[in-house]
């Protein structure tokens, strides 16, 4: 094997991997888990503050 069939064969994997990663994103089993996770930013903060603190 030369280094031009390994680098290709190389380049087959991580376009596979690239696939299979934007398959499992964007399957419905995810869609939950992620909108929930993108609200968290804008969740409101539960935690205490310092009497200090301007809100």
């Amino acid at each position: 094997m030369d280094s031009g069939t390994i680098s290709g064969i190389v380049t087959v994997v991580f376009i596979l991997v690239f696939i299979g990663i934007v398959w499992w994103a964007y399957s419905k089993g995810n869609k939950q888990r992620f909108e929930d996770a993108g609200k968290l930013p804008f969740s409101e903060d539960d935690a205490p503050t310092k009497q200090g603190d301007k809100q």
